[in-house]
């Protein structure tokens, strides 16, 4: 992939969008008739409804995936808001990871969407948030894919297209025509508590184009995709869910890093662009404003100088970055989101009074028609465009064979191989390797004599989560007596004496560090921190006793942010997944065991992250050892540690 190139470039940026907005088509249908026809169903149907159902399309309400029947309180109360409010949209959301789940009632969820289809007198819009594929993965059997991060690391765009195809094909056998994915967000803050992994990378230039991969992945097997969250969330270090952060970059920076993706994003004909809650001062001075809320940004900058005519769409109204700053009158928020040229209203804190105040704003006009009308004209366009308006339903009875094929679920591991990246070897440990070369003679010896194998030492956020638990089944796979401990923020300083005492006796230890950004743990696990995207202080300092005391023979496994070395310059051995995902995990071991090469690149700059000289010298240091878990030849280990310009 092309590096980045100057920024002079995007000096002229945006006097040629200017001239050529009106121009840019968003849409690209499969035949004309077919827009022609969709086209002429918006525009008929938009002239049949009321001013209360207008009002009612722009809102997107959530949908838990919860096991509920039919009766249940929940599902009542969904089926009563969309009844009510005339809702076009629902945004589907995914529960805890850790939940059990009956595979009986697995398409459930499915079922309960064709009746909500059924019902009502317009197709319903089903969103979903799948970052990492369709989720949860274990509930509908869908494949699974790291974090997007991961790709970066990778460096390879036909992965990212066949990401958005498999994506797009079980999404839609599942009833979701839209995701609101991919995230264009240039992750170049290290301390980011909610991006992070979750962006491509840090440069601009291999951002946009995986992104325009995506998208076209996706739209070519029919599904809606979103570029977000404009105009960048990347060099924040606050989480716009509980707090608003701010982005404090002048004119170049912006048009030299955050927006190019974004660009990048609209000629590739996304059909979506989400809004964030930060604030930009650069583009709106305005205190009061965030991008949401922001005319400047919504539509001096988003539509009329970069020239966008898809659909624009608010991140959650209610996430503290927003609804914090409207206090009792949180319908307010829909208003000035919708006035700021949003087209859709994503889970506003108080759906009726969101609801109510929109219509008030209508009537009273300071919203006009003609303006409701677009943004309406819009949503209904979008469905004719999937047929929705032939066939709304799905057949469950083909989800089997839609969903989680053996092919597709063997490239969501393929590409996880591909990205995962090697950044520091002291060439005295990996890959990890047996005393004795037969296993079944190693594990009686190890029966009878004092333990000094393979230590795991597994940093998580919560014992109660899913983390470690397939890296420790595929450890133990391949070292049955391995012994894996593993510890959250709270017991920490009660296993220290334990996981040191473990570190001291094994020959070989592997500390796995599980940090994923999300808005439940800067809420929860790095409240207090100085950096909610690093470590808590009584894990951190565990690991800083483990490196202390035996750094040559220990490896670190980032199983999600990849800026440990910045915290811990001590590790000697250091292998980035980039991601929390089963099939990361499944790589990270393979990778210990040098099963797979390990081409992969860093995609975020990390001063000093790479040790020099020695292993740059000796790039052929690492060995394959054999293992009967290997399902490739002899593997070719490589110190790719490359990061960007």
């Amino acid at each position: 992939m092309p590096r980045l190139r100057r920024p002079l470039f995007f000096l002229g940026l945006f006097t040629l969008l200017a001239s050529t907005a009106l121009t840019r088509e968003q849409h690209t249908p499969a035949t004309p008739q077919a827009q022609s026809a969709g086209e002429a169903w918006a525009r008929s149907t938009l002239n049949t409804l009321s001013l209360e159902e207008k009002i009612g399309q722009v809102f997107m309400i959530r949908l838990r995936v919860e096991f509920m029947h039919g009766r249940s309180p929940d599902y009542l109360e969904l089926r009563n808001n969309i009844r009510n409010y005339h809702i076009g949209s629902l945004a589907m959301t995914v529960p805890a990871e850790g939940r059990a789940r009956n595979r009986n009632r697995r398409y459930e969820t499915v079922l309960l969407l064709n009746e909500l289809q059924s019902e009502g007198k317009l197709p319903l819009l089903i969103a979903g948030d799948f970052e990492r594929g369709v989720l949860p993965a274990r509930l509908f059997g869908t494949t699974v894919f790291p974090h997007a991060m991961a790709f970066g690391a990778a460096g390879n765009l036909e992965y990212a297209e066949e990401f958005g195809r498999i994506t797009a094909q079980e999404s839609r056998a599942l009833g979701v025509h839209w995701n609101l994915f991919p995230v264009a967000d240039v992750n170049s803050n290290p301390a980011n508590p909610i991006i992070g992994t979750r962006a491509f990378g840090q440069n601009p230039q291999e951002v946009g184009d995986l992104v325009a991969a995506y998208i076209r992945g996706a739209r070519a097997n029919g599904m809606l995709t979103t570029a977000k969250h404009f105009p960048g969330h990347g060099n924040t270090a606050v989480d716009s869910h509980v707090a608003v952060p701010s982005v404090d970059e002048n004119l170049e920076q912006l048009r030299a890093v955050d927006l190019p993706p974004f660009q990048k994003a609209i000629d590739a004909g996304v059909d979506a662009v989400m809004t964030a809650h930060v604030r930009v001062p650069t583009l709106d001075p305005d205190p009061s404003r965030v991008a949401t809320t922001s005319p400047a940004i919504v539509t001096g900058l988003l539509k009329n100088q970069m020239g966008f005519r898809g659909i624009v769409v608010t991140d959650a109204l209610d996430m503290a970055g927003l609804n914090g700053r409207y206090g009792a009158n949180s319908g307010r928020a829909a208003v000035d989101a919708f006035k700021a040229g949003n087209d859709v209203l994503t889970m506003p804190a108080d759906l009726d009074a969101s609801y109510r105040a929109m219509l008030e704003a209508v009537r009273t006009g300071e919203i006009s028609t003609d303006r409701l009308d677009a943004s309406v004209l819009k949503i209904l366009e979008a469905k004719a465009e999937l047929g929705l308006e032939k066939d709304r339903l799905v057949d469950v009875a083909a989800i089997p064979k839609l969903v989680g094929s053996p092919e597709n679920l063997a490239e969501g591991q393929r590409i996880s191989d591909a990205s995962v990246t090697l950044v520091r070897d002291n060439g005295k440990l990996l890959p990890l390797k047996s005393d004795l070369p037969d296993k079944n003679l190693l594990v009686l010896y190890r029966r009878v004599q004092a333990w000094h194998g393979l230590a795991v030492v597994i940093l998580c956020d919560s014992l109660r989560a899913d983390d470690g638990r397939v890296l420790e089944r595929q450890i133990r796979e391949r070292e049955p007596d391995a012994r894996v401990l593993y510890v959250d923020p709270r017991v920490a300083a009660a296993r220290s004496d334990a996981v040191l005492k473990a570190v001291a006796q094994a020959q070989q230890v592997v500390v796995a560090v599980y940090v994923v950004p999300s808005a439940a743990r800067t809420r929860t696990v790095a409240r207090g921190q100085k950096n909610s995207a690093s470590l808590p202080d009584s894990t951190a300092a565990l690991l800083d006793h483990i490196l202390t005391r035996a750094p040559a023979k220990t490896a670190v496994l980032a199983m999600g942010t990849p800026y440990l070395t910045e915290d811990f310059p001590g590790i000697e051995n250091y292998i980035c997944t980039f991601s929390n995902a089963t099939v990361s995990e499944v790589s990270a071991v393979r990778a210990l065991f040098g099963e797979i090469p390990l081409p992969g690149h860093l995609p975020v700059n990390i001063p000093g992250a790479a040790l020099s000289a020695v292993r740059k010298q000796q790039p052929a240091g690492l060995t394959y050892v054999g293992s009967p878990h290997a399902e490739t030849q002899r593997a070719n280990w490589f110190v790719r540690a490359t990061q960007f310009p």
